[in-house]
């Protein structure tokens, strides 16, 4: 089979496609036909720098896929072939023609739901509803949300317009700002110009940025808000917010989301449920061949990308 392996951190000319042996399915495991891996934004952090929480060099990357099992490891999981899945890998392996995968952790894709869409929402929508959870988002709430024609931030704004609240997003084209109005968005302000903050109050703030914009966005909130930080495609980091200077207004932070394996399946399991009945829809902006996965992570990193990036297989 064709894999991209990563075998030294760097940029991303250090991706590159060869011939791999095809994985075999052990006792327990289901080989995965891939049409669709995932790619996220601390998978080309850990290609660039070496930090995030995956195997070392050499490997293969890639955390989430969607396609169809094609061989089982142990008869109980024999009902499974033939399936639409999504599924996590374990932290390597994705970025390939075929994956061997636990059984327990595969998810069938209900009818209705695209299997692009499942990928993109195996990931983002699970995180996307956990940050929901932690933001006690209420009709009426004001709520900012950075980053919001990425993969995460184009679905926190369809839920937390469900949910009733104003959203105001932030994004930094004109091309981006159009998508979140159209998601569902009641304001979309370019957060590249600099009084961008100005006129705006939040009851939430939902953090996809860090650095300077979550710091700005942190004195937009009003006494007794929220502010979840979920992500820093800015490169700096989490907000240099002191905990104290929190504690004088009330305001509550949250520095990423995290849940038992369960808890995330659970999630997934709600995102593609709420895809299936029309109420969620994934922005997938673009899709790449396995062997361009190099221009796929310059196209995040040089945020030239739109919502979920995908590499089609």
């Amino acid at each position: 089979m064709r894999a991209v392996w990563l075998r030294g951190f760097g940029p991303p000319e250090t991706l590159h496609v060869e011939e791999t042996a095809d994985p075999v399915a052990e006792p327990g495991q289901v080989l995965v036909a891939v049409t669709f891996a995932g790619i996220t934004w601390i998978e080309t952090s850990f290609r660039a720098t070496g930090s995030g929480p995956f195997p070392p060099p050499p490997m293969i990357p890639g955390n989430g896929v969607a396609g169809t099992v094609v061989a089982a490891g142990s008869a109980d999981a024999r009902h499974l072939i033939g399936k639409r899945v999504v599924t996590t890998t374990g932290g390597s392996g994705g970025y390939a023609e075929t994956v061997a995968v636990d059984a327990a952790q595969v998810i069938e894709v209900p009818d209705g739901v695209a299997t692009d869409d499942a990928a993109a929402l195996l990931a983002d929508g699970r995180t996307a509803l956990m940050i929901m959870r932690a933001a006690e988002i209420q009709a009426g709430d004001r709520v900012l949300v950075e980053a919001a024609a990425g993969g995460v931030g184009s679905l926190l704004v369809q839920l937390a317009h469900a949910a009733g609240a104003h959203v105001t997003a932030l994004a930094g084209s004109a091309r981006k700002l159009g998508i979140v109005r159209d998601l569902g968005a009641d304001a979309a302000i370019d957060y590249r110009q600099a009084d961008w903050a100005r006129g705006i109050r939040a009851d939430v703030v939902l953090d996809g940025v860090g650095g300077t914009v979550a710091e700005t966005a942190f004195g937009l909130l009003g006494d007794g808000g929220r502010m979840i930080s979920f992500g820093f495609s800015s490169a700096s980091g989490w907000p240099a917010i002191s905990d104290e200077s929190a504690a004088r207004r009330g305001i509550r932070i949250q520095r990423g989301v995290f849940g038992p394996p369960e808890e995330q399946t659970r999630h997934t399991v709600e995102a593609l449920a709420l895809a299936s009945a029309g109420r969620l829809r994934p922005v997938i902006g673009q899709r790449y061949p396995l062997d361009q996965a190099a221009a796929a992570h310059t196209a995040m990193e040089t945020r030239a990308a739109i919502g979920k990036t995908l590499l089609s297989i």
